[in-house]
């Protein structure tokens, strides 16, 4: 496989991934600027049309209360002012390249675990090569800035556990998921340290936008009636239906993205919540009987909790498996994490994402057989990565594995 074969962080390796990273993004950006067309629908509206919305809303000292595709934490409105930085730029193309910028960001990172002691280069290649095949959206979208500080939280908490812990606290205050990245600390005085800064993070954050500005946790509340959105693993059972004519709903623009409305959405709403649930108790669980927290360790449970996260949601957008890519790259640069096969996994499902949207989302809004394939083999292929990495993080680390890892005297036998 393509990742057993990278050698290390040479310098040879590390100057060709650099060029490698360098001419995708460049195709990227050409294609986000209009020089060339990628196929399917465009995926720039939601920067130019509202994302500038609310950039301009936000300038007034307000959140978009009211606005149904505004469903973000505060500090979100950080990533869509940004542009104003580049005041001689359009606002889309300050975005796009700030967005680039987030995307070395988290390259630079992966390059500098690869020359760790043990580092690998394979989380690099990863995040070369997951992101150019998502395309243009990977830039369209805030979600690469989430993922900078994300992957920046997780590569600080060996060294500086209280630097990750503002890092994690602050990416929760962005877009939620980041926090997860926290999974793994070891119990104890790493966790109190790390988890401490976290909440404290939180609470600064949080107190200073309930004071000086209006509307930031309006988003809390603004989604109790969300339906279930069209690419997420609940939505399939609604499609089959759909395409054989034995169900009366229909799929809309609701809450910012294409949901199914119609009978039994809400009773599958409530199970997907509770798939979630099922799975972040097993995580607790998992966390109860660990008894192995080294640093591998934490990369893996990082990323495994945020895979199920997204599978188990109600909505799986295409730029959600940036957050994979990221955490993956991690994993990666380590030589011995347990997540190979759940990280080429996901691989293969940006294959597919992208086949989904933008490539192929009409069949997939009607609900028609091609479709229903694409998304059947992308979700398919996010469940089989999740059970495949829980299955890892808890063979090698809870008591009865790792007692039977441990090396067994051979003996020899005469005759």
């Amino acid at each position: 496989m393509w990742w057993r074969r990278t050698t290390g962080a040479d310098g040879r390796g590390a100057l060709w991934a650099v060029l490698a990273w360098a001419a995708t993004r460049a195709v990227l950006l050409l294609a986000l600027l209009g020089v060339w067309r990628y196929p399917g629908d465009d995926v720039r509206p939601d920067v130019a049309v509202i994302y500038h919305g609310w950039y301009e809303h936000l300038l007034t000292g307000s959140f978009p209360v009211g606005d149904v595709t505004w469903q973000y934490p505060p500090v979100a409105a950080a990533a869509f002012l940004a542009p104003a930085l580049l005041p001689f730029l359009s606002y889309a193309s300050a975005f796009y390249l700030l967005a680039c910028a987030a995307d070395a960001v988290v390259f630079a990172l992966l390059l500098r675990a690869a020359r760790a002691p043990g580092g690998r280069l394979d989380g690099a290649w990863l995040w070369i090569v997951g992101v150019a095949v998502l395309g243009p959206i990977a830039l369209a979208r805030y979600d690469v800035m989430a993922t900078a500080v994300a992957v920046a939280a997780l590569l600080a908490v060996a060294r500086y556990p209280r630097v990750a812990g503002v890092l994690a606290g602050i990416g929760a205050m962005v877009k939620v998921w980041p926090v997860l990245v926290l999974a793994g600390v070891a119990r104890g005085r790493a966790t109190r340290r790390v988890w401490g800064a976290a909440a404290a993070t939180v609470a600064a954050l949080g107190l200073v936008f309930l004071v000086f500005t209006r509307g930031a946790f309006a988003f809390l509340t603004e989604q109790r009636q969300r339906g279930i959105e069209i690419e997420s693993l609940g939505a399939l059972p609604f499609h089959v239906a759909r395409y054989l004519g034995l169900w009366s709903g229909t799929s809309r623009l609701h809450y910012g993205s294409f949901e199914f409305l119609g009978p039994y959405v809400h009773t599958m709403s409530k199970l997907v919540l509770a798939s979630t649930v099922l799975a972040f108790g097993w995580l607790v669980w998992w966390r109860l009987k660990a008894r192995a927290f080294d640093q591998a360790v934490l990369y893996d449970a990082a990323f495994t909790a945020v895979l199920v996260f997204i599978t188990t949601s109600r909505v799986i957008s295409p730029q959600y498996l940036i957050w994979l890519l990221g955490l993956g790259g991690v994993c990666l640069a380590h030589r011995r994490t347990a997540q190979r096969l759940p990280i080429g996994l996901v691989l293969v499902a940006c294959v597919f994402t992208v086949l989904e949207f933008p490539i192929g989302f009409g069949p997939v809004v009607r609900s028609n057989l091609p479709g229903i394939a694409v998304l059947l083999v992308r979700n398919g292929l996010l469940l089989v990565a999740s059970v495949w990495a829980c299955r890892q993080l808890w063979r090698g680390t809870a008591p009865p594995r790792i007692q039977a890892a441990q090396p067994r005297r051979v003996e020899r036998v005469t005759a």
